[in-house]
């Protein structure tokens, strides 16, 4: 329960209950060299996400690449070609990266978001190392070599998202723009922030919450950890709120299956794991989604559709988006 008596809403689950399932399919985390599935020009992520949304994802999380070297960007040119096909194939929500990669400026990062005013945006709720070098080690033998020098350049970068960051983010695409947000938080310390700002008035119900576990720098993808997050969430955020759990790397699945058992949404895709089993890469984006909505089916739960979504989430509708 909160503070002020409200339990979250996707605390209140029963038989049946709608679990949203978000895809996010390529992030800017994982590199070319890491798995032939990654998508990387725009016809691929496109497709990714039109086969994403088909095998039941209500929520597609995106981020772009250059074409050539499949270098993260957020070049909005590089976005604008995938986004028109999901939108032509598809009723999924498009949700657009504020977060870009850790080493891009905030401007550049809301660049895309900007021009493309998507219903849906991600929110960091802070600033923090964002480790990923420890995948330095995996490899040798790059495609590119832009890779190990990004991996590399996260032991001395600090992904920067201040209050004032946070505020602009909120006034600009939010306020100004319609979109409604991911707020993605890797630590206690970040919901305590968004707390802070639902009770200062900047931030209204209802709020969808992304646990993220499993970052160097961040909470790590454990159960305790996870419920450590959503018993102080539900002490400091004091209106109406859903939640949904992502893990970085091979605990995706069990840390989404504990999520939707604790009565919230679940995040899947090849930006948060490259892999289907233990040892075992994913074929597609598609595949992990698939295995996530049999899990939740088995648990005699269902997944929600793009409109169900919408509405869950009050968001402003597919027909006021840039693209």
């Amino acid at each position: 329960m909160s503070e002020n008596g409200n339990s979250s809403a996707q605390s209140r689950g029963s038989h049946g209950r709608k679990v949203i399932i978000t895809c996010a399919v390529t992030g800017s985390i994982h590199t070319p060299t890491m798995s032939g599935a990654l998508p990387v020009t725009a016809d691929e992520i496109a497709e990714a996400s039109i086969e994403a949304a088909r095998a039941g994802a209500a929520i597609i999380h995106l981020h772009a690449r250059d074409p050539e070297s499949g270098r993260p960007s957020a070049e909005p040119g590089h976005f604008r070609p995938f986004l028109e096909k999901i939108a032509k194939e598809t009723d999924a929500i498009v949700n657009i990266s504020t977060g870009g990669s850790s080493v891009m400026p905030l401007d550049t990062r809301l660049a895309p978001a900007r021009e493309m005013a998507p219903e849906m945006c991600s929110l960091n709720m802070g600033s923090m190392n964002f480790g990923t070098f420890p995948m330095l080690d995996k490899y040798s033998d790059w495609k590119h070599n832009w890779e190990p020098e990004l991996l590399d350049a996260t032991r001395r970068t600090v992904f920067k998202n201040t209050f004032e960051d946070i505020e602009a983010i909120i006034e600009d695409l939010g306020e100004r723009r319609g979109a409604k947000f991911e707020f993605e938080c890797y630590d206690l310390g970040q919901i305590e922030t968004l707390g802070f700002y639902v009770k200062s008035g900047l931030i209204k119900a209802p709020l969808y919450i992304q646990f993220v576990l499993g970052v160097l720098g961040g909470a790590g993808a454990s159960v305790e950890n996870l419920v450590a997050m959503k018993t102080l969430a539900d002490r400091v955020i004091p209106c109406e709120y859903h939640f949904s759990v992502l893990a970085a790397g091979g605990k995706q699945m069990a840390m989404a299956t504990m999520g939707a058992i604790m009565g919230g949404n679940v995040r899947v895709g090849l930006e948060d794991n490259l892999s289907i089993a233990p040892g075992v890469l994913a074929e597609s984006n598609a595949q992990q989604v698939v295995k996530i909505r049999e899990i939740i089916e088995n648990l005699g739960l269902e997944a929600a559709s793009a409109d169900e979504t919408r509405a869950l989430l009050a968001l402003k509708g597919r027909n006021k988006v840039n693209f």
